[in-house]
């Protein structure tokens, strides 16, 4: 028996931890980022053009990933631990955007415009006008939001895929990544290829979302909350990023908005929630954190269960039994 995909995930979550992010030089979901960057043009049939490529680049990535690890599993099965706990590490991200969520907040205190030049890095909106308490607002729904995207889904991945192979399970966070990175990059109004990899998106991220919200609420220490946050949830746009959004909302007892399009009002007051302060903000910002450490906690423990109990148990990572 081998807890080596329990160890990957762990090493994922201790490189998190020490190094935040590979450089963007050498960092392989960057590279992705400029690889799609000529496919955004106009096309005679932008849709099928979209939904092609929404099969082909997440498989092909998933495929290039199994490879790698299958090849380093077969020199030896720590080597494959580590090529996957590698990739658990690049297909995922938690410390950076926390670390640039509290910057934000900390500029918006004192240095409005340079809060707003930072909010950029996080959320795709339009920060020239935003009040202070916008800006904060901004930084936290960034931070909920992508606890789910950029952490619990393809860490999900990986975990519920560990029982068949190591390889299989990297794949997994690989295809993740790539489908969301393709709705990243295309996935708006502006972008008619995009229609495919919005819609392929919204179904990857439907349970990742809800169970990001379900997390936000255990380290925020009120299981409850979730009861409070469904009719807020439905608000955005968006049929997932409502959840964690509007979980934090009801954790902090503030509204979070964005301008013009939704108003999450986390107090129950009826309209008058205020907008987060700079504690409120550094508070929400705290409850993402233990959450992201909590589903690093989650994915280790299913990866450890299923190497002891179910299929991941066969003696070498990456390799099927014989049937």
């Amino acid at each position: 028996m081998t807890l080596v995909a329990a160890g990957s995930v762990a090493l994922a979550a201790g490189l998190d931890r020490l190094i935040a992010e590979p450089p963007a030089a050498v960092h392989p979901v960057a590279w992705l980022g400029r690889g799609l960057a000529p496919l955004d043009r106009n096309w005679t049939h932008p849709r099928l053009v979209g939904l092609g490529v929404s099969l082909a680049v997440p498989l092909a990535a998933a495929a290039a990933v199994a490879a790698g690890v299958a090849l380093a599993a077969r020199v030896d099965p720590l080597a494959g631990g580590v090529a996957a706990g590698l990739v658990c590490f690049v297909c995922t991200s938690r410390r950076m955007l926390l670390d640039e969520a509290r910057a934000v907040v900390a500029a918006s205190g004192g240095d409005l415009p340079a809060a707003r030049e930072r909010l950029r890095a996080l959320a795709g909106r339009d920060a020239t006008h935003l009040s202070a308490g916008e800006v904060r607002s901004a930084a936290v729904e960034s931070a909920a939001e992508n606890l789910a995207d950029g952490l619990v889904a393809p860490l999900a991945g990986f975990a519920l895929l560990a029982p068949l192979s190591l390889p299989l399970a990297a794949a997994a966070a690989a295809w993740v990544k790539a489908v969301n990175t393709l709705d990243s990059t295309f996935g708006y109004r502006s972008h008619p290829m995009g229609w495919a990899p919005a819609h392929l998106d919204d179904l990857v991220m439907w349970a990742p979302a809800r169970a990001s919200a379900a997390l936000l609420a255990v380290a925020g220490g009120r299981p409850g909350a979730l009861r409070a946050a469904r009719p807020l949830a439905r608000r955005p746009a968006s049929p997932n990023a409502g959840w964690p959004m509007a979980t934090l909302a009801v954790l902090l007892g503030v509204r979070l908005e964005k301008p013009g399009t939704y108003r999450l009002d986390g107090g129950g007051s009826g309209g008058d929630d205020p907008l987060p302060t700079r504690a409120d903000a550094d508070r929400g910002v705290a409850v993402v954190a233990r959450a992201g450490w909590l589903a690093f906690g989650v994915g280790v423990a299913v990866s450890a269960a299923w190497a002891t109990t179910g299929p991941g148990a066969w003696p070498v990572p990456g390799v099927l039994p014989p049937c």
